[in-house]
């Protein structure tokens, strides 16, 4: 079931579309914020989504008119949150029933062939950082599209635009890798592309001093053959900037990278993970804590 709310613009015969995953809360709103910015740079349409759980019929007095006024409420939400999205974007407001909230977000995805999903953390973190709430966990861990994760209070933000696009490059050619996904949406939005390589002593173990700075340059070395290959595969329309962010620990390589308000970083999915679907690894979740841009966790690429 759903209920349509459009504001008209100019738009392709097939124009893309992002499906956005609503509840009438501050994350919420986070969610529509991101969603606007990447409309408003890719021209894509937007489906706000708010799915009603599904009362199974149990002889239980009462219980279709109870599934009906879930119905109502959630019409009423997504209605409010479509107000969220400025006149000259496209929105369309739907409330359909499922078994589980990110089933039925998945599915509706899915069947109307959005670009990705986007969704908005839980109150629970810091200001501008990221924390996962069951449904945004759920999604980085079992979305078969790209799930665009947005950071607590991003609806403050006045008004952003995106400008830049950072994305961890891997150490090598693997299944992965989120550059192909990254270098697409780059020339469509026409942002900026910042490729990194994380370097750290993490994964080295106990190393004398000497041994942990030939160690060091080594991955250095590494990392910056990687980037310069990349950069040089990129096509030459976009803006390329590559840097290998080093430290000690992973932590220290992450805090070398500074965020603007206008960024994005995105990551690709845990190596082992399955394959054609998102999930977040251990080194992708660092990243999500450490940035105050939104975040988008790319499926790895089928076997």
């Amino acid at each position: 079931m759903s209920t349509d709310t459009t504001n008209s613009v100019d738009s392709p015969a097939t124009p893309a579309r992002i499906t956005v995953g609503y509840l009438a809360t501050a994350s919420g709103d986070d969610g529509v914020a991101l969603a606007v910015a990447l409309a408003r740079a890719t021209g894509a349409c937007i489906d706000l989504v708010c799915v009603v759980r599904s009362e199974e019929p149990d002889g239980t007095p009462g219980r279709a008119s109870y599934q009906d006024m879930l119905i109502r409420r959630a019409r009423e939400w997504v209605a409010a949150g479509a107000d969220l999205v400025p006149d000259d974007l496209t929105v369309e407001a739907h409330t359909p029933v499922a078994e589980s909230f990110t089933e039925g977000l998945i599915d509706f995805a899915d069947a109307s062939g959005a670009r990705l999903i986007v969704v908005g953390g839980t109150r629970d973190g810091l200001l501008g950082r990221h924390t996962l709430g069951s449904i945004s966990s759920e999604l980085v861990h079992w979305s078969p599209l790209p799930v665009a994760l947005a950071p607590r209070g991003y609806a403050e933000r006045d008004e952003v635009v995106l400008d830049s696009l950072t994305v961890a490059v891997p150490t090598t050619g693997r299944s992965d890798n989120p550059l192909p996904f990254a270098v697409a949406l780059a020339e469509e939005a026409h942002l900026a592309l910042r490729l990194v390589s994380l370097v750290s002593l993490d994964d080295a173990g106990d190393l004398d001093t000497e041994t942990s700075a030939q160690t060091r340059a080594r991955h250095i070395s590494a990392a910056t053959d990687i980037l310069d290959e990349a950069t040089r595969r990129a096509p030459s329309t976009l803006s390329v900037e590559s840097v290998v962010a080093d430290g000690d620990t992973l932590s220290e390589a992450l805090d070398s990278l500074r965020w603007g308000e206008g960024d994005l970083v995105a990551v690709g999915s845990a190596r082992l993970g399955p394959p054609s679907r998102a999930f977040l690894g251990s080194t992708a979740a660092r990243i999500l804590r450490n940035t105050t841009a939104p975040m988008i966790v790319v499926p790895k690429a089928a076997d």
